[in-house]
């Protein structure tokens, strides 16, 4: 069946702006039947989508769209949430404006969705609970840049603060600055120190979301994967369902090759970087603890030593992001199947 049959004659363009979006209107024949400015509020929104008949509304992937789309869902249209980065790349149409976007939207969502590489935006609590764990990350970072910018001023002086754990970090440098520093280095001491504090409520927090996601326990069962990385796979796949083959977890986080082949061309390039960036890099700090000095002997690192063992540029980088690939099928397997982990199964089956 056509996407013109399957949902409605009428095919809106919505270009979402920070303050104030335009929408464009087309009906069964591809005609402008209306144009419109609207405020990027839910009570505009509501005013101007609800009480009519449903209609296709396409829109681009923005900070706006996840509530946007589910506001649109609630009201009984069919929401297509445009992915602008596979559509365009990195090239930009030369001809482009609010009402020239939100008309290229509509001309495309009536044509076919899939020309707009549709994705699907999670659910309010999962976005909600993500934001937690986005939020702690943040707070990590600074901590981080932070420490890093005390111990770097300490040697400026030949003097050194000893190794010791980001948590304690605060405890244990004051008595270690070196008295010119002191003025101007306490401070960002006692910053770090609220910071731990703040990271630590954080994770109290992520301790009571892990008794609504009884999946994420399961998926702590390989060694290296802790209670962030399960939890926030979760949170960011929402439904294991919506994949067809473990397979296919890879390329959603961005962890597969990009592909530019072309007759007998056949370039290695980098990784897509696509999905979502924190899981990703929590998959491949997983994947960094497995091959390294206290990870167990598994399939997982086996694999990823076979590939570092290849040698050449980035090896150990490029090992890491395969056991990260093998990793994020490994996880929506043990989701789905509702498996028990067995980190030499390849091994035995050899055996065998």
């Amino acid at each position: 069946m056509s996407n013109q049959a399957s949902f409605p004659k009428l095919t809106i363009g919505l270009d979402l702006g920070d303050k104030v979006s335009r929408t464009c209107e087309l009906d069964g024949a591809g005609k402008i039947v209306k144009t419109a400015a609207v405020a990027t509020t839910t009570e505009a929104i509501e005013r101007y989508f609800g009480g009519r008949p449903p209609c296709r509304v396409v829109l681009e992937v923005s900070t706006h769209s996840p509530w946007v789309s589910r506001q649109l869902e609630a009201l009984g249209h069919a929401a297509v949430v445009a992915n602008t980065s596979e559509i365009f790349s990195r090239r930009r149409r030369k001809r482009r404006n609010d009402k020239l976007d939100a008309e290229f939207l509509a001309r495309q969502g009536r044509a076919d969705v899939q020309l707009l590489y549709p994705i699907r935006h999670r659910g309010a609590e999962a976005q909600q609970d993500l934001a937690v764990l986005r939020a702690r990350d943040q707070l990590v970072q600074a901590r981080t840049h932070l420490i890093n910018h005390v111990r770097g001023a300490v040697k400026s002086l030949g003097a050194r603060i000893g190794t010791c754990d980001a948590d304690v970090f605060a405890k244990r440098a004051p008595a270690q600055l070196p008295e010119p520093l002191r003025p101007a280095l306490a401070p960002l001491v006692e910053t770090i120190g609220v910071l731990t504090r703040q990271i630590r409520a954080m994770d109290r927090d992520v301790d009571r979301m892990e008794e609504r996601y009884p999946e994420v326990a399961r998926l702590q069962q390989p060694k290296g994967v802790g209670p962030l990385t399960a939890l926030a796979y979760v949170l960011t796949v929402e439904d294991a369902g919506r994949f067809k083959r473990s397979r296919d977890v890879g390329p959603f986080f961005g962890l597969v090759p990009r592909l530019d082949e072309s007759s007998d061309s056949s370039p290695q390039l980098h990784i897509t970087k696509a999905g979502d960036a924190l899981v990703r890099r929590y998959l491949v700090g997983a994947a960094r603890y497995i091959l390294g000095p206290f990870g167990p002997d598994c399939d997982l690192r086996r694999h990823g030593e076979a590939i570092a063992a290849r040698g050449g540029k980035n090896a150990s980088k490029r090992a890491a992001v395969a056991v990260a690939r093998k990793l994020a099928v490994l996880l929506h397997h043990l989701w789905v199947s509702n498996a028990d982990y067995e980190p030499n199964w390849l091994e035995s089956r050899r055996a065998a």
